[in-house]
């Protein structure tokens, strides 16, 4: 079970606390000029974390029905989202959008839709 835990669930804690760290910091602005690359970033920052939710939720569930690992690692991930914009909403030269969510959520699909794919079932 530690073995479990340390395998699937860890690298998700770690992930959310990165997450955490970069929304921690004021003004963090995404690298380049281009317009959206603010949305871009949350697609991309959260494609990995539904990577990884998926793939602990497959570890943690039975293996009964294939979707259910899907569905726990959508509702996980726009719950880290949502927290994730309420926490910008007090930092300093950051904000609150429900756009990023959107894009969050965005990033968290096509994650789901990819393992979905990759699996080796």
């Amino acid at each position: 079970m530690l073995d479990r835990f340390v395998r699937y669930w860890l690298p998700v804690l770690g992930y959310v606390t990165l997450i955490v760290v970069l929304s921690a910091q004021p003004g963090l602005k995404p690298p380049g000029n281009i317009k959206e690359m603010d949305k871009v970033a949350h697609i991309l920052e959260y494609f990995f974390l539904g990577v990884l939710l998926a793939r602990a939720w497959t570890a943690t569930l039975p293996p009964a029905r294939m979707m259910m690992p899907i569905v726990f690692a959508m509702i996980t991930g726009v719950l880290i989202g949502s927290g994730d914009e309420y926490f910008q909403s007090f930092i300093p030269q950051r904000d609150s959008s429900v756009y990023d969510l959107i894009a969050d959520s965005v990033g968290l699909l096509i994650a789901q839709v990819t393992y979905l794919f990759m699996r080796k079932d």
